[in-house]
């Protein structure tokens, strides 16, 4: 039996399933990976990027982060791809219990996706840090201003939902995140090179035997894994959901 086919037969056959996922997975909807060779970590600014999305950056020097957040980080016209619409369909079946992802972007909500846990937040999601206005990413962008700002109209700094370095990620998301790991029945792992901790650690949760990860290029993981297929997210995934 192929890989494929195996795949198919776990997805059947499981009724608990948790799917884990990372930049690998937005890049089909030409979200650069942080790490590619278009992605974050190739850019030239006077500072590094971890500089620059970390909170005391962007509390000394909102102007330079909101220059690089906007030009590096925000994608208002990407669309969900097939990876995106596979997993809304295999939590439709009543088989996907939860999607844990590491990224930002909201393409899993915009894909049908209900229970959705972001550990690293969300662009979708800002608020004002003197009143707690809530903006969409639509509002937060034309709230900005002629340097590039975005603020509210009690003239407070908005402020991204989403994880800078110097913070830590949610702890109830964090906490969610185990628990469905730690029953499901079946764990598929995706688009992710699993090196960025703590949020790589939650697969060591898995107590099954059904870990799947789907990648382009190995992980440290691999070896762990009880199903290891390389190729497109997307391809593999509505191949096995049937899309």
């Amino acid at each position: 039996m192929n890989e494929q086919s195996l795949l198919k037969d776990w997805i059947n056959e499981s009724r608990n399933i948790v799917f884990f996922g990372g930049a690998g997975v937005s890049t089909e909807s030409r979200i650069p990976d942080f790490r590619g060779v278009d992605g974050l970590y190739h850019q030239e600014y006077r500072y590094p990027p971890e500089t620059i999305i970390s909170r005391s950056f962007y509390r000394s020097n909102p102007g330079e982060f909101y220059r690089f957040y906007k030009n590096k980080m925000l994608f208002p016209e990407a669309k969900p791809n097939p990876a995106h619409i596979a997993l809304a369909k295999l939590e439709e079946m009543g088989k996907l219990k939860a999607v844990i992802t590491q990224n930002i972007d909201g393409l899993h909500q915009a894909a049908g996706s209900k229970n959705v846990l972001e550990l690293h937040g969300s662009v979708r999601r800002n608020h004002c840090t003197r009143c707690m206005k809530f903006f969409t990413l639509e509002e937060l962008l034309s709230s900005m201003g002629e340097d590039g700002i975005p603020r509210c109209s009690c003239s407070g700094l908005i402020k991204p939902d989403v994880v800078l370095y110097e913070e830590s990620l949610d702890e109830d998301v964090l906490s969610r995140s185990v628990a469905y790991i730690s029953h499901a029945d079946m764990l598929i792992v995706g688009g992710t090179s699993l090196t960025v901790y703590p949020a790589a650690g939650l697969i060591d949760y898995y107590r099954g035997n059904k870990m799947v990860l789907i990648n382009k290029t190995v992980t440290p993981m691999d070896d762990k894994a009880d199903l290891v297929i390389s190729g497109s997210i997307g391809e593999v995934l509505c191949d096995a959901v049937g899309v």
